[in-house]
């Protein structure tokens, strides 16, 4: 029998993500000058204010007003009306030395045995339902709102958006979990009041999505293009735009941001599992960050090289202890191998060091790489090399090549499919 299953992703000016994205920025800064820094950043962003607190550790001094008010203006707050605006936001910081009980249970003489940042599980999740390995219900709600933000940006079409928005799809999968139509599509932007004197309504913004958005959408990507093509002739499709009836007054003045609050939207949608620690503006050295990326690297590999058509793998862990207290792995049924999933377990641990050390090492997590993955997925996203612009101690500007989203390389896939027989 069929069923449905519903994600939902936010853009880059919901007031969490801008919360996301100020953390991980100030993390990226320190790390450009110390990539040993130990950071622990939380942002809290509401109606004119933004309060930045934490726990750091960094061989250098960056200047956290400076950086937020940069992010707050590339996110496109750069207005009065906004009620959250770049350049005359109130910043109160208060960030101090992270705590020597916790840098003693981290900290080793010998590198390679650096114990782990926290206790806790972390999980990582693929399915072969797209080509990034990705749900194709998050994939989609991503797709959406990171495309309406482009859209914004440009600003030649749909002209009264505001930054903030989110949606929500929700499709029909087969008894063989294998997609086979969009059943809703919730789409809600923040919006002018009015453009060119003309009263910005629902129907006005539905009429864009379907004759801008969800035809850029469609033909952006082709892993959904035909999916998106029959949901617009589907009889029986809801397509649901700004259903409130208005969306003029966002952002952090509308619903106050914090980091770590879209934990789901950050990770799987809803699919596989999540451990429950947030990411951003965590250095490492926390496994709460380093650990979760790792598990996706696996469950990608796992999947790639053939041996299950989805894959969840957990790993835990004991504050202060290098080696994970656990590796569980999951491939509901879907395996294409003649082993069982505490086999495949096995023989992850055999084939992946999982001590933070080695993560950090082996996916080249020291560099200042973390800003990109605050803002639609930390998983799911293209690995590539760019350049980026810091802020030193002085408030001026320098660059650095980055290599973003280590994880989602296919790197080990050879070595996965011998140990496997694939």
């Amino acid at each position: 029998m069929n069923y449905l299953f519903t994600s939902e992703s936010v853009s880059e000016g919901h007031p969490d993500k801008v919360s996301d994205q100020i953390s991980d920025a100030i993390l990226d800064n320190m790390l450009a000058q110390d990539p040993q820094a130990h950071v622990a950043c939380e942002t809290l962003c509401t109606t004119g204010q933004v309060v930045i607190a934490g726990e750091v550790s960094c061989n250098g001094w960056v200047d956290v007003q400076q950086i937020a008010r940069k992010t707050i203006a590339e996110i496109g707050y750069t207005k009065a009306e906004y009620k959250f605006e770049a350049e005359s936001c109130g910043i109160l910081t208060a960030l101090h030395a992270q705590s020597a009980d916790i840098n003693m249970g981290v900290s080793r003489e010998n590198a390679e045995e650096q114990g782990a940042g926290d206790q806790g599980m972390m999980f990582g999740y693929a399915t072969d339902e797209t080509d990034n390995f990705m749900p194709l219900t998050l994939d989609l709600a991503h797709t959406l709102v990171y495309t309406l933000a482009r859209i914004r940006k440009e600003g030649k079409q749909m002209t009264y958006l505001r930054p903030d928005s989110k949606s929500q799809v929700t499709i029909e999968y087969d008894e063989h979990n294998r997609p086979v139509r969009i059943d809703t599509i919730v789409l809600s932007t923040q919006h002018d009041e009015e453009v060119q004197n003309t009263k910005v309504t629902p129907e006005l913004i539905k009429q864009d999505v379907i004759g801008i958005l969800l035809p850029r959408v469609a033909t952006r990507d082709s892993r959904y293009g035909h999916l998106l093509h029959a949901f617009l002739e589907d009889k029986n499709a809801k397509l649901l735009v700004n259903p409130t009836g208005n969306f003029v007054i966002g952002g952090p003045h509308g619903d106050t941001g914090l980091t770590g609050r879209k934990i789901i939207v950050d990770t799987y949608g809803g699919r596989g599992a999540h451990g429950g620690g947030a990411f951003s503006g965590k250095d490492p050295s926390k496994v709460d960050r380093s650990a979760a990326y790792a598990a996706r690297w696996i469950a990608k590999h796992l999947v790639a090289a053939g041996v299950a058509h989805e894959a969840l793998v957990q790993v835990s862990y004991a504050i202060g202890v290098a080696e994970p207290v656990s590796v569980y792995v999951n491939t509901f049924g879907s395996a294409m191998i003649d082993k069982k999933d505490a086999e495949i377990a096995q023989t992850v641990q055999q084939l992946f060091d999982l001590r933070p050390a080695a993560i950090i090492r082996d996916l080249k997590l020291t560099q200042p790489m973390y800003e990109e993955t605050a803002r639609y997925g930390h998983v799911g996203r293209t690995n590539e090399l760019v350049t980026k612009t810091f802020l030193d101690s002085d408030g001026k500007t320098y660059t650095k090549e980055v290599e973003l989203f280590t994880w989602e390389k296919l790197n080990r896939l050879a070595e996965v499919k011998a140990a496997f027989g694939l």
